[in-house]
Formats: C-alpha cells, sequence, structure tokens
C-alpha cells in the first residue's frame, strides 16, 4: 500500500494535472463507464461537524475509492487548522486490496476549481473578458487562477458577504497582471464568466443581475438547503452538473425542481459535452449554468493522479498492509 501525505501533495499535483483528470472523469461519467456511489453524509454531533462519504468506480480508469472526511467549523479558529478535513482511498479493483491512502485537502480545493474551469472551457464564451467571482474564501482563490488560465480575461470583478475578505482574491487578480474591482450584486451583469464558492442557504446571484451570454458555475451548494443562486435563474438558463441525481437533490437545482422551474429531463452532464453528445452553447446570448456538486470521482481521479505521480518522483510511502 502507498502513503501520499498531505505535506507532498503540493509538490506533486499541478492545476493542469487536476484539471485532465476532473475532464477525463466527467467524460467517463456521460459514457457510463464511471458511477458515484450513493454519498453519506451526516452531522456527528461533535464540534459542530460533517462527516460522510464520496466513492465510485471508473472502470475507464481502473479506480476504484472513496473519500472520507467533512467540515469542522471551528478548526481554524481553535486549531490554526482549516476546516475541510478528508483522506482517500484506493482499491485494486480486481481484488478488494487497498492500493493508497492519499491526503485529501488540497485535492478537493484543486479538483473543486477544476470541474469549475472545466465548464469554462466548454460553456463559456471564447470572447469572455470579465470574470466576476461571488466569494472570496480560501476555495474562491483556488477557483479564480484556475478560472483565469481558461479564457483571456482582462478584468476580475468581485463581491462578498463580508468585503473585509476581498483582498484574498483581489491579490490573484493582481498576481496575473488583472485589476480587480469590488462591486454590489447588480454590477455582475458585466461579468460575462460568474463563478459562485459560497456557503449560503439563500441566494446572493439573482436572475437579473446576469446579462444574456454569461456562464455561471455554482460551486459551493453540496447540501440540501443550501443554494447560492435564484431558483429563477435556472430556468433562464441551460443547465449542466456533475452528476444529475445530485444536482436534484443537494445542488442548485434542488431548489428550481422544488418550485417546478425545471424538470430533472432539463439538467445535462457536462460529460456529454466533453464527448460531443450535447452541443453545449448554441448562440452567444445563451446562459449557461454549471451545478458543480462535487462528486467521489473527481477525488478519487485526482487521488490516481497524484499516486502516479509520486511513484514516478519516488516519494510514495510504500508500507505492509
Amino acid at each position: 500500500m502507498l502513503i501520499v501525505p498531505e505535506k507532498d501533495i503540493a509538490d506533486l499535483m499541478t492545476r493542469q494535472a487536476a484539471f485532465d483528470a476532473v475532464e477525463q472523469v466527467f467524460a467517463a461519467m456521460a459514457a457510463e463507464d464511471a458511477y458515484n456511489f450513493p454519498v453519506v453524509r451526516e452531522a456527528i454531533g461533535h464540534e459542530d461537524a460533517l462527516y460522510g462519504f464520496k466513492g465510485g468506480f471508473d472502470r475507464a480508469g481502473a479506480t476504484l475509492g472513496l473519500k472520507a472526511g467533512g467540515y469542522w467549523p471551528h478548526n481554524l479558529e481553535k486549531r490554526n487548522l482549516i476546516n475541510h478535513q478528508s483522506t482517500v482511498f484506493l482499491f485494486d479493483p480486481d481484488t478488494g486490496k487497498p492500493t493508497a491512502m492519499v491526503g485529501g485537502n488540497l485535492l478537493t480545493a484543486l479538483r473543486t476549481a477544476a470541474a469549475s474551469s472545466v465548464s469554462i472551457k466548454h460553456l463559456a464564451r471564447p470572447d469572455a473578458k470579465v470574470l466576476g467571482m461571488i466569494g472570496a474564501g480560501h476555495q474562491a482563490t483556488f477557483q479564480l487562477r484556475a478560472a483565469l488560465e481558461q479564457r483571456d480575461f482582462e478584468r476580475v470583478i468581485g463581491w462578498n458577504y463580508h468585503p473585509d475578505m476581498l483582498p484574498n482574491i483581489a491579490k490573484v487578480a493582481e498576481e496575473a497582471g488583472l485589476p480587480f474591482e469590488a462591486v454590489d450584486l447588480p454590477d455582475m451583469a458585466q461579468a460575462d464568466v460568474i463563478i459562485s464558492i459560497t456557503s449560503a442557504f439563500a441566494p446572493s446571484l439573482m436572475a437579473d443581475h446576469v446579462s444574456p451570454g454569461t456562464h455561471i458555475a455554482c460551486m459551493g451548494t453540496d447540501t440540501k438547503g443550501k443554494q447560492e443562486v435564484e431558483a429563477a435563474l435556472l430556468a433562464h438558463a441551460t443547465v449542466f452538473t456533475d452528476e444529475v441525481a445530485q444536482s436534484v437533490s443537494i445542488g442548485e437545482a434542488q431548489h428550481a425542481i422544488a418550485a417546478g422551474l425545471i424538470s430533472e429531463g432539463d439538467i445535462h452532464q457536462i460529460g456529454a459535452v466533453i464527448n460531443g453528445a450535447h452541443p453545449g452553447r448554441s448562440t452567444d446570448n445563451d446562459i449557461t449554468l454549471f451545478d458543480g456538486t462535487g462528486v467521489g470521482l473527481q477525488d478519487l481521479a485526482v487521488a490516481a493522479r497524484v499516486v502516479d505521480l509520486a511513484e514516478k518522483k519516488g516519494i510514495a510511502i510504500h508500507v505492509d498492509f
């Protein structure tokens, strides 16, 4: 069995490697060569933590496993640890034997950012110039760095419920040589691409904040009750997701479905666009929306990639198990 500790991930995994892994597994899902297992997610009644498991099997990539972990909301203030904690376990699909244990914290951030950047590559207008960010926390910096690699953006605008956090993303924009402007939510109408990455339970982005031709990546809603955008926005958009079942149950689509604004059949897999089975954006005036709920196969794909890199560099820890 191989162990790749959390401390080694940053020197192994690149944004491009994460992007490639996520794009490939989304395509495998749409081709029915990979599938996710039902998610287990529980409030454990201790430290206000949410803990759970996400797993799946990618037949095309011969990857089987699960991610165990969750959200400990007091970690940062009490222990100077990030609030999201996770570990990925991989197994040999031929024998069931464990093959690897991989630190999952940085990988989770990279795979989440990769998912939205995959959606930008395949759904945003080629001439997109203004990138809008809703949210300015830890994950938002990963989202912004990945997104900036997908189009020749000329400026970044941002909004956050706590404006004092906006320098987090302003710094990333400035490092990329782009101007950053803090805006009010209605000013998101200037954006050609909008990424929403918050943990909100009430919508911030409304339908009238979005201009025709915009691509929106909703990356924060991954639990029943969470909501980042007005349900009516999904009715105005062509909606894509990582996995339709999760979009309907725990993603942004849960609210539009409940309101009767869209049906499950109105939601498309992003992998179908990657495979060429769905045309994606049909006109420059289409509003496209990616509901990124986060699936176990994303975690397994990036973990398998980092294990390969660790073996090639000779830094994976081998243990008898």
